[in-house]
This record gives structure tokens, sequence and C-alpha cells, in this order.
């Protein structure tokens, strides 16, 4: 098997496992628990970067501030993403949460039109229009648009959109993204240490060691996406994220007993139509570039 398929496979089906991982943490605020997502994130990052030796690039770059202003924009979006996405899981929203993950390759198709000048094929055009039908029903069903689906979508789109078109790798990229947010996390930790509001020291060994390895927990499954990147076609790579997606809704609605009924089943059909169009249409079309 192409290791490339492992390694996407193995980022994707962790990312999708993150209900659980969070759940377990439901003694700490949201807040919080994205604080030490950042502050352990940085520390498991610098030991990376040390064993691999890889530093030399990071102080022309904090010199850089085009690249600088770039990232700390990338990196408001990804903790952002991160935040609602956390509150979402232990506030009872998991499956809503996990449509966002499904909307996001179309959101990725329109900004790349409206920001990058690419042309949607009709396929494509169709595709979209079938997803916003999805959407259009959901929202007539629950009296109100799918707020943390769209919400997820278009921060991690945003965020995906900036890492595009940036020049520093996965890895460097990361770091530096982590090194942008680590003062406030660990400035907000501390303040809360101080007055009392820790989470974190009031709460059991088990849960102390399940925040320390948020660490790795962030930066493995990313590590592997960009070794699996690097390895297979990005038609393949699209149709392995559904796992991510895929996992988080049966999570809900098997494990946590969240709400999923017909009319629901309706608006979601419609979206993952439109990604299986999409999907099928861009893994033709590369085949036959390749024949």
């Amino acid at each position: 098997m192409n290791p490339g398929v492992v390694y996407a496979f193995a980022a994707f089906a962790m990312c999708g496992l993150f209900p659980i991982y969070f759940k377990a943490l439901h003694s700490i605020g949201s807040v919080e628990m994205l604080a030490h997502r950042m502050m352990w994130s940085m520390i498991f990052l610098l030991i990376v970067l040390t064993v691999l030796r890889k530093w030399r690039w990071l102080l022309p770059t904090l010199g850089n501030r085009r690249l600088l202003a770039r990232f700390a924009a990338s990196a408001v979006l990804l903790s952002t993403n991160w935040g609602i996405y956390i509150w979402a899981v232990n506030a009872g929203h998991i499956v809503e949460a996990s449509l966002g993950y499904f909307i996001n390759p179309l959101i990725n198709v329109l900004f790349g039109m409206a920001f990058l000048h690419e042309r949607l094929r009709p396929v494509q055009w169709i595709a979209v229009g079938v997803a916003a039908v999805g959407v259009v029903w959901l929202t007539w069903v629950n009296g109100a648009p799918p707020w943390i689906s769209l919400a997820l979508a278009l921060t991690f789109g945003g965020y995906g959109l900036l890492r595009k078109t940036a020049s520093l790798g996965a890895l460097e990229g990361l770091t530096l993204e982590t090194v942008i947010l680590c003062p406030v996390a660990v400035l907000y930790l501390y303040l809360m240490s101080s007055q009392g509001g820790s989470g974190f020291s009031q709460s059991s060994l088990g849960v102390k060691v399940l925040l320390a390895a948020a660490g790795p927990i962030t930066a493995v499954p990313l590590l592997l996406f960009a070794a699996g990147a690097r390895r297979i076609p990005l038609s393949m790579l699209g149709l392995i994220q559904y796992i991510t997606p895929t996992l988080q809704l049966l999570i809900g609605v098997v494990i946590y007993g969240e709400f999923f009924g017909h009319e629901q089943l309706i608006g979601y059909g419609a979206i993952w139509a439109a990604l299986a169009l999409y999907s099928l249409e861009g893994f033709y079309r590369a085949r036959a570039a390749r024949i």
C-alpha cells in the first residue's frame, strides 16, 4: 500500500476521534482548553524542531513583517476554528460541527474562485448548487441557519486559503502560528490561575495528562497530513478527508445520542451528494489527465 494513503488515513481518522477527546475534558472551560492546546502544542513543536534540527528558518522569518502578518491572520482563523469546535462538542453539537467539515471542501472551491481567480467547471457548479440547497433546507427545518457548521467551514476555509498561498511548509507554518498564539494563551492561563479560576489546577491527574497530551494530539495529525499530501494525488486526498466528518457524525449520533432525524438526513444527503459529485468529477478528470 502507498504509505501516503496510510499517513492520510491516519491523520483524518485521528481528527475524526477528536470529539471523544474533548468530551473527556468537559470539566475544563472551552477557552481554557483552547489555551492549553496552544501552549502544549508549542512545547511539542519545539521538541520536534530540536530533534529534526530545523531552527534556521525561524529567525529570518520573524524579521519578515509581511509573512508574520499573514500567519497572524491564519493563526487567528485557526484558533477561532478550534475554539468554536471545542465549544460545539461540549455543548452537544457534534453533528452540526461535523456538517461544517463536510461543507468545507465546497467553501474552498468558492474561495478559490473569489480570491485565486480559479474557474469552476459545469459539474462543480452543479455540486455547489446542490450543497446550497442542502444548507437552505437545513435552515428551513431548524428555523435558523446552521451557524456552527458555517462558522467552522468559513474559518477553516479561510485558514486553508492563507496557508495555500504561504511560503512555509506544514511544520514551519504550524510552528510560526503557535509562536504567535502561545504568548496570549500563556497570559490567559496565568491570569486564570492567579485569580483561582483555573480548571487545570483543580482537575484530576487524568485530566491534567489529557490536557498535556493536547500538543501531540494537535500536531501529529497535521504532520501526518503533510506527509500524505506529498505522496498521493490531491484528488485521492480529497476523498480520504471525508473520514473526519463521517467519524464525527457517527460519534455524535451513536455514542453521544445526538438527534439526527429524517429531515436532517435530507439536508445532509444533499450535501453528501454534492461532495460525491464534486470529488468523482475531480477524480476522473485527474485520472484522464494521467492517461
